[in-house]
Formats: structure tokens, sequence, C-alpha cells
């Protein structure tokens, strides 16, 4: 199964609100064990099995602006 998206977080911009992680219908985002320069554990997308369907759940809650989504087309034979 092709990929069909992904996101990148502003780990700069995160403050560490959570409301992406809980908006997340497939539970591919997580706080990171690292801290920002504010000193915010920031937003991350962990997906090792690819399940993001780059639904923008997250980036319509996000009330920084801090994400990206991508959806990449799949590939067909």
């Amino acid at each position: 199964m092709a990929k069909k998206g992904y996101v990148e977080i502003n780990s700069d911009r995160c403050k560490g609100c959570g409301l992406c992680i809980n908006a997340c219908p497939q539970h591919v985002l997580r706080f990171s064990d690292k801290f920002n320069d504010k000193g915010y554990h920031y937003a991350e997308l962990y997906d090792p099995d690819d399940k993001c369907p780059g639904c923008a759940f997250c980036y319509y809650m996000c009330p920084d602006v801090c994400i990206t989504v991508h959806r990449v087309a799949e590939e067909r034979v």
C-alpha cells in the first residue's frame, strides 16, 4: 500500500498543547521527548506503519498554524 500522507510540524512554533494529537484518528502524532527553544515538548509525527491518510484534522486543530499536511497520490497499476 502506498503512503497517502504525512505531516510536518514546525517544532519551534509548537507550544505542546496536544490538540493535534487528540484530533488524529490514526494516532500517529505524539509528544516528542525533546524540548524546543521555548521549553515545550512539541508534537511530532510517529508513523512507522504509514497510516497517515493526510486527513488534515491535525492541521485544522492547531491554533498556532504549526502543521503542514502533504498528500501523496497512490500509485495505480
